[in-house]
């Protein structure tokens, strides 16, 4: 049956809130004819730059603007990342998903560096994921030479509600940056955020954003909120597990190929709670004790819960097959110095300004 590419937010609406038994039994059927139940794909996520953003993400901790006592870093040096990936393939993960908490990628010595940790990766025949925010076509073929197997680049939440959380960029650019990676052979990694406050139709609305690419993200990470003191969601309250099994079984009807992600809020989730979204779809998790800034379940813990459920960690490059990293010195495309303009709305956002004027030291 061939992938549906045109789902309307009424559709969505209608899967997303059928009768819990009849969502979940749809779900795992689908899930059952396009992947193997019992084997769930095991990423490390690295922040190889942490802190220090200049964007006014509401859910975000490494925002400069907010005050959350978050210890910042430096670009980590190729060694310390090879370190760390040696660490995690150790551990069952067959993908490092590296992190850098920049509004783009620049055109530069420390963008060298990255393309050189993601050939250091490729090397050790681990997948090799980057999210760096947005990049250009040049940029993107840059990294898919150096190795790079996928591109994390979130919509965050429908295009509505996007305005509602930040306003420092725009969703067009979010779109831009995931045409410039289908550009090149890596693969896209997409997904969003629930419980910033968004409604069950915003949820919707970000779906129809994510299924009616063509072709729809190879994988997508549906996060939890993990509210920060400081930041400007900091008291949004915990959605409800049944909320994330609603909306991973629903990710899994309208994109049956795609590896479903259960990301970030897993550290309050129980393991029946994990047990029901893998059930109803999720086949990838996150591993390790945080995510960029926020807590998660240590691997062992991950370890005796795959043990369990009988879950396996999946081999690398079986969605896939392994690219072939290019020497720098052999690249075909090179640094281009580009300065790209990508978008600022303009807009402001109340609880945004609020947060980072709270933030402010007494005079």
């Amino acid at each position: 049956m061939a992938t549906k590419h045109d789902w309307t937010k009424e559709e969505i609406l209608e899967i997303y809130n059928k009768p819990f038994m009849e969502l979940l039994y749809e779900a795992a059927t689908i899930h059952r004819l396009h992947h193997d139940p019992n084997t769930v794909q095991v990423s490390t996520l690295l922040s190889i730059k942490t802190g220090g953003c200049p964007e006014d993400c509401g859910y975000c901790p490494q925002a400069a603007r907010y005050h959350t006592d978050l210890e910042g870093n430096d670009l980590m040096s190729v060694n310390q990342v090879k370190a760390q990936a040696l660490r995690a393939k150790a551990s069952g993960s067959s993908r490092v998903c590296m992190g850098a908490a920049w509004r783009n990628v620049k055109d530069g010595e420390e963008f060298d560096n990255v393309l050189e940790m993601v050939r250091t990766i490729n090397k050790l025949d681990m997948e090799v994921c980057c999210t760096l925010g947005m990049l250009t076509e040049n940029q993107a073929q840059r990294l898919a030479e150096a190795g790079l197997y996928a591109y994390n680049h979130n919509l965050d939440s429908s295009e509505e509600y996007y305005k509602e959380v930040i306003s420092t960029r725009g969703f067009e650019d979010r779109l831009k940056t995931i045409d410039n990676v289908r550009k090149t052979n890596v693969t896209v990694c997409s997904g969003g955020i629930i419980g910033m406050g968004e409604t069950v139709e915003d949820r919707a609305g970000m779906l129809v954003a994510l299924s009616t690419l063509n072709p729809q993200p190879e994988s997508v990470p549906i996060n939890a909120l993990v509210p920060v003191e400081g930041t400007p969601l900091e008291e949004q309250e915990q959605v409800p597990i049944w909320d994330m099994i609603r909306m991973v079984a629903t990710t899994r009807i309208v994109m049956p190929e795609t590896q479903v992600r259960l990301s970030a809020g897993r550290t309050q989730m129980s393991r029946e709670g994990q047990a029901m979204c893998f059930f109803a779809g999720a086949n990838s998790i996150f591993a390790g004790d945080k995510l960029l800034t926020t807590p998660n379940p240590d691997v062992s813990e991950d370890m005796e819960m795959f043990k369990a459920l009988g879950l396996n960690p999946q081999k690398p490059f079986v969605k896939k097959s392994q690219p072939e990293s290019v020497d720098a010195e052999n690249s075909k495309f090179q640094n281009l110095g580009e300065k790209p303009k990508w978008s600022r709305p303009g807009h402001t956002i109340d609880r945004n300004i609020a947060a980072q004027q709270k933030a402010k030291p007494k005079a």
